[in-house]
């Protein structure tokens, strides 16, 4: 059985967390690392992984799709959280940009940009690595990365320019696979080009994919990446299971053995 790692998963938005958790071990999951989106979500994912320790890792941040919800005071009371309980997290995330202009009109590039700039302030005074959510805004992103001093980040579920994602990899970063590769275009490009050793492996679980049959994810899905990413490239599935959870050891340092 193939040991990994779903290294992005949104468990507090779960139905039936604990069985799909169980479900997840059966299938070969040994850890996975819960992105928090905001303060509610930040709090439920850190009572998560203090129910399941040393299997669910939480990481904190501030999504740019709660900006819009949040006023000056909200978003300073929402980073505080993260930095209060920083300690706890394993990375700052999810956070980022998202230029889609149905986020753009609740919440401007500026505004993105400044509360992004925080949070990886906050990640590199503490040491964390950032998980990226760059949504046609992968240049700025990554810029804002680079520009923070940041050492550390892997850039989810990545669809953007390969001119991007080649500075992307040679700044040391990551980016990571959702099943999406399994028909996504845009995606199943960049994964192809992206060389193993800077490529994790996620589901954004409860994220719906499919084309023709849709289905709501669960972390057991983190297979589902891995089948696709190995077909896609032309890669024995041991040894990718091997190299992305070792690479996700690595970034997080999580301190398993496997």
């Amino acid at each position: 059985m193939h040991k990994l790692i779903d290294t992005h998963a949104h468990l507090d938005e779960l139905k039936n967390l604990d069985s799909m958790l169980e479900e997840a071990k059966k299938a070969g999951v040994i850890a996975i690392v819960a992105v928090g989106s905001n303060r509610k979500s930040n709090i439920k994912t850190l009572e998560i992984s203090q129910k399941h320790g040393h299997f669910v890792y939480p990481a904190l941040g501030l999504h740019p799709w709660e900006l819009a919800n949040l006023g000056p005071s909200e978003i300073d009371d929402n980073l505080r959280v993260v930095e209060q309980n920083i300690a706890s997290a394993v990375a700052v995330g999810e956070i980022g940009l998202d230029y889609d202009k149905r986020v753009l009109k609740a919440a401007s590039k500026e505004l993105q940009q400044e509360v992004l700039g925080r949070l990886l302030n906050i990640a590199r005074k503490y040491a964390k690595p950032a998980i990226i959510h760059s949504r046609y805004a992968w240049r700025d992103a990554l810029n804002l990365v680079q520009s923070s001093g940041i050492d550390k980040a892997v850039f989810h579920w990545f669809t953007g320019f390969s001119s991007v994602l080649k500075d992307i990899i040679d700044g040391g970063y990551f980016v990571s696979a959702t099943p999406a590769v399994e028909y996504h275009e845009e995606h199943r490009r960049a994964i192809r080009e992206a060389s193993v050793d800077r490529l994790l492996l996620e589901t954004d679980c409860p994220v719906t994919y499919g084309r023709e049959s849709r289905y709501e994810s669960k972390p057991s899905d983190v297979m589902r990446s891995l089948k696709a990413v190995a077909q896609l490239k032309g890669l024995d599935e041991t040894a990718l299971a091997e190299r992305t959870t070792t690479n996700a050891i690595d970034l997080f340092s999580l301190g398993i053995v496997f």
